[in-house]
């Protein structure tokens, strides 16, 4: 099933995916959750959902799409996920994951701006997909982990990279305002692949291919990164696990190409759907 969040005249809420349309599941249920962040940490939240969609009206426009995941307890992002990113980067390919976090105040909506600092020029897209922990998990084996995810989602992680490489963490060119887009909704993992292997991610800009590359290129798989973060940490549901980009960023081109205010982004995976943002300069 797919999800979206929305913000509809000062209410918000979510709408499932019908044959007809969107199901404002809100409308149908008062005391179900506006994020899926809170929405996946209940016990019984498909069957709450299923009940709800049973009575829910149509979702009517307008609305504004708000990322599916806006309240997480956590984002841990992965760096050089993928062999031919690692290439073109100036690091060797690792052997462990490299871990960063990321800031609940960064999330972006679907069709939303994403924003271009005025402190920097170099503004970089990094198509990826996004995982969303659906139960708590610590210490679990990668035979286990999939157990663990409540569903996907898709991210545009918009990097600065002067500030990345200001300094051996990685943190502060990750986290400026406006800059991650998340959506344009959830979909449960029973929808896809286990793990969302095989799936084509595809990121372009101004509707030329940028990135394109298959989920099963990851040098560490969904099950793999989350049984490696439990054993550091305690995931919560809600929490967003994004995974790493493929080749094809504007930082690996030569010389570089960054975006530009009026710049059209997207990135599309596979049987999750496009998620789609304008940059917008910051006054």
């Amino acid at each position: 099933m797919d999800i979206l969040s929305f913000l509809q005249n000062g209410r918000s809420g979510l709408a499932l995916r019908g044959k007809a349309g969107w199901l404002d599941l809100s409308r149908a249920d008062s005391d179900l959750p506006d994020d899926v962040a809170a929405l996946v940490a209940l016990p019984d939240w498909q069957s709450r959902v299923e009940g709800a969609a049973a009575a829910a009206p149509l979702l009517e426009e307008p609305y504004e799409w708000l990322s599916p995941v806006r309240r997480p307890q956590k984002i841990l992002c992965v760096g050089l996920n993928y062999l031919d990113h690692v290439a073109e980067s100036p690091y060797k390919q690792p052997d462990y994951p490299t871990f960063f976090p990321r800031f609940a105040s960064t999330l972006i909506g679907h069709e939303a701006a994403l924003i271009k600092p005025r402190s920097s020029d170099d503004f970089d897209y990094e198509g990826e997909l996004a995982v969303v922990i659906g139960r708590k998990a610590r210490h679990v084996t990668v035979d286990d982990a999939l157990e663990y995810v409540a569903g996907y989602t898709v991210f545009n992680e918009a990097s600065v990279r002067d500030y990345q490489f200001k300094s051996p963490q990685w943190t502060m060119g990750k986290n400026f305002d406006g800059t991650g887009a998340c959506g344009p909704w959830f979909t449960t993992a029973d929808a896809l692949p286990a793990g969302a292997r095989g799936l084509m991610l595809t990121t372009r800009i101004n509707g030329t291919v940028k990135q394109q590359a298959s989920t099963s290129d990851m040098l560490f798989d969904v099950a793999t990164l989350i049984s490696l973060a439990s054993e550091v940490l305690t995931l919560a549901p809600g929490d967003l696990l994004v995974t790493g980009t493929p080749a094809g960023v504007g930082f690996g081109m030569k010389p570089p190409v960054y975006l530009k205010p009026g710049d059209v982004c997207e990135v599309e995976i596979e049987r999750i759907g496009i998620l789609r943002n304008v940059v917008k300069q910051e006054f």
